[in-house]
C-alpha cells in the first residue's frame, strides 16, 4: 500500500519514468528498505490496471535512449482523488504507523499541501483511541487485557509525541524538500 500511495504521490508533481520514481523513493523513504526495481513496475501496472495513473507517449527524442523503450507515467484524476482522500484519512493505529505518517507528511509536503491538516487529523483519531483504550483498562479487572491495553496506549503515546516533533519540524523538513527537488 505504501508503494502505491508513494508512486501517487510522487506523479502528482508530474509525469515521470519508474526509474526516476524509484530513485525519488529510495532518496526519501529508503533508508531501511529500498524499493525493488520490479515492485515500482508491477505497482505502476496495478495502478495503471485500476485507472490511477496511464502511461503517456514522448515523442520528444531527448527522453529516448539507446535501450529499451522508457515508458513515462502520469496520475489520472481517479488516481488524483485517491491520493488526496488518503492524505485526509487519519490511520488506523498500529506498531508499524509511525511510516506512514511520515511518508504522508513528506508527500503532502512535497505536493505543496498542508501536512498540519492530516497532523490534525491523526491527533485527534489518536486521542479518541487513546480515550476508548483508557475507559476500556478502566472496566476490566484481568490484568492480562490490562497490560495489552496499556501497550497500546503506550504505542499511541509515542506517536502523539512523534506528530508534535513533526509539526516543529515542517517548515525546516519543507526547505529541505525544496532542495531535493531542486
Amino acid at each position: 500500500m505504501h508503494a502505491q500511495n508513494c508512486l501517487l504521490g510522487f506523479l502528482s508533481q508530474g509525469p515521470n519514468y519508474g526509474y526516476e520514481l524509484k530513485k525519488m523513493y529510495d532518496s526519501l523513504f529508503g533508508r531501511d528498505k529500498p524499493i525493488l526495481p520490479g515492485q515500482i513496475y508491477s505497482t505502476l501496472s496495478r495502478l495503471e490496471r485500476d485507472g490511477k495513473v496511464e502511461e503517456i507517449s514522448s515523442d520528444d527524442t531527448d527522453e529516448k535512449s539507446a535501450g529499451p523503450n522508457r515508458i513515462k507515467y502520469q496520475i489520472t484524476d481517479k488516481g488524483s482523488e485517491y491520493f488526496e482522500q488518503w492524505l485526509r484519512e487519519p490511520e488506523k493505529i498500529n506498531p508499524y504507523l509511525q511510516t506512514t505518517m511520515y511518508f504522508k507528511v513528506v508527500l503532502a509536503l512535497m505536493n505543496n499541501r498542508d501536512a498540519t491538516k492530516f497532523l490534525d487529523a491523526q491527533r485527534h483519531s489518536h486521542i479518541a483511541k487513546m480515550r476508548e483504550l483508557t475507559k476500556q483498562r478502566n472496566e476490566t479487572d484481568d490484568l492480562a487485557t490490562t497490560l495489552l491495553i496499556d501497550n497500546s496506549i503506550y504505542h499511541i503515546e509515542a506517536d502523539l509525541r512523534w506528530m508534535e516533533l513533526a509539526y516543529g519540524r515542517i517548515n525546516q523538513l519543507r526547505e529541505e524538500l525544496c532542495k531535493t527537488k531542486a
